[in-house]
């Protein structure tokens, strides 16, 4: 298995510190509003990350940090007239709503910033006594960058290059423009804890080092993010990591890639901004949870009504491919395990998660499977419970397939009785070569989204809804 390394920028091979284990720590929620399109982007490539190496035998612990004490989060509280642990506790509600209804599995982890306090101030005061800190005369304490030798190396960029190409915080506690604040004092009527320094609260970098240390150890074998964490996050968590334990902090960098709308950046001022919960108003969660798999995780995604009709599409051909057929056990499915479909998925997976090519084996696999269905239907259940197996690590296929076709049935503009009987109507219009009245018959049920098929066997229909 080869991985991606943003450390070193190029793919190599896996090998886990302890064989057979493998840890693994992704920067998640700072939790004041809820999650957007690009949150969903990586959960769902790091969902994918941890099904994939447990489906190969791996003995994953997974955790995702929450955020819970941030300048973002006392500024949303004190807009809504609520306090901190409300905003918070409502915020987190809704994620994991949202993250289930994308099939996204719980982390075996989930620590939260306020709960790991403690931890947090003995890493600043470990940086302090071997030089890499310093308190200011403000009550914050601030991390020496030049102090650390490697600071820039997961950007490939040095101090003096940040100075001169990157906004800076100016502040005159600070001995040098790019040196970060570890712990900020409080401000008055702000929530805060007690420290060597004064009442403050912890910096937003520490609590990732400390959080993940606590949880993996001094060094762990993967961590991942969004793709704006590469600087100044995660390369702040390297320096303040390696300086406080001695040690290497992560063996492999994972980062997912962006998600644009309509090929322009997401953005609150640009009016493309939209919540998990916005986008699932009027689509399904797996039709949605296909377009973020669908692409390389490294690769940016274009979220836009095209293609989410698109993925929606690509999962009808799966699903028909499934109609009507009966998952058998999963013993019978350990008998074409090692088929061509299952080494070239795993092959796939293995090239640093190629999830395109993994879902190309997978139509070769519907396809194998329609063919069956018509030449050879004894071979059709074992090929279907394959295609659910090899999904179910995507974490897709899991729907009834009549269900998923005809779209759920509070989504449609008419109940399924009332579309059959349409259905018959057309039947005898064509019966008495009426073509007229069954074309317009199809186009008012094509007009509300349900879209007629016609084969030898009949006419079946599925829901596809109609474009904003």
């Amino acid at each position: 298995m080869q991985i991606y390394n943003t450390l070193t920028r190029r793919k190599e091979p896996f090998t886990p510190i302890e064989p057979g284990k493998v840890s693994m720590y992704v920067c998640g929620m700072t939790v004041y509003d809820f999650c957007h399109l690009g949150h969903a982007r990586v959960m769902v490539a790091f969902d994918v990350v941890t099904r994939y190496l447990r489906w190969r035998g791996y003995d994953v612990t997974y955790v995702r940090n929450i955020t819970d004490i941030d300048d973002k989060i006392l500024k949303r509280a004190d807009e809504n007239g609520e306090s901190i642990a409300s905003l918070t506790a409502r915020m987190i509600d809704a994620m994991h709503e949202d993250e289930a209804r994308l099939g996204v599995l719980r982390p075996d982890h989930e620590p939260r910033a306020t709960g790991h306090v403690a931890e947090i101030i003995a890493m600043v005061e470990t940086l302090i006594d071997k030089g890499y800190a310093y308190p200011a005369g403000n009550g914050d304490v601030y991390y020496r960058v030049r102090k650390f030798e490697g600071y820039g190396k997961l950007n490939n960029r040095n101090p003096d290059e940040m100075r001169a190409g990157a906004r800076v915080e100016v502040d005159e506690h600070k001995e040098d423009p790019l040196d970060f604040v570890l712990w900020k004092a409080a401000k008055p009527g702000e929530e805060s804890w007690p420290s060597p320094w004064g009442e403050g609260r912890p910096g937003w970098h520490i609590e990732c080092s400390a959080m993940s240390t606590c949880c993996l150890g001094d060094t762990f074998d993967i961590h991942g993010g969004g793709p704006d964490l590469t600087f100044p996050h995660h390369e702040n968590e390297i320096a303040q990591s390696e300086a406080a334990t001695g040690k290497n902090y992560v063996n492999t960098w994972m980062h997912a890639g962006a998600v644009r709308v309509d090929q322009e950046k997401m953005s609150k001022s640009l009016g493309n901004f939209f919540t998990i919960r916005e986008v699932l108003e009027s689509h399904d969660p797996e039709v949605v949870r296909y377009l973020l798999v669908a692409s390389h995780y490294r690769s940016p995604i274009n979220y836009a009504p095209d293609s989410l009709a698109e993925a929606r599409k690509s999962l009808e051909r799966f699903y028909t491919a499934l109609e009507g057929l009966v998952q058998k056990d999963i013993e019978l499915a350990d008998t074409v395990s090692g088929s061509r479909f299952a080494e070239r998925f795993t092959a796939a997976m293995d090239d640093d998660f190629n999830t395109p090519e993994a879902l190309s084996v997978l139509f070769e696999l519907a396809r194998e499977l329609n063919r069956a269905r018509k030449e050879a239907p004894e071979q059709a259940p074992a090929l279907a419970t394959e295609l659910r197996r090899l999904g179910g690590v995507l974490g897709l296929f899991s729907q009834d397939p009549q269900a998923f076709l005809k779209g759920g049935m509070a989504t449609l503009p008419l109940s399924e009785r009332e579309i059959e009987a349409r259905i018959a109507r057309r039947a005898e219009a064509k019966q008495a070569k009426d073509f007229a009245t069954a074309d317009a018959i199809r186009d008012e049920l094509a007009a509300l989204g349900i879209v007629l098929k016609d084969s030898r066997e009949g006419t079946r229909w599925v829901f596809e809804p109609p474009k904003p």
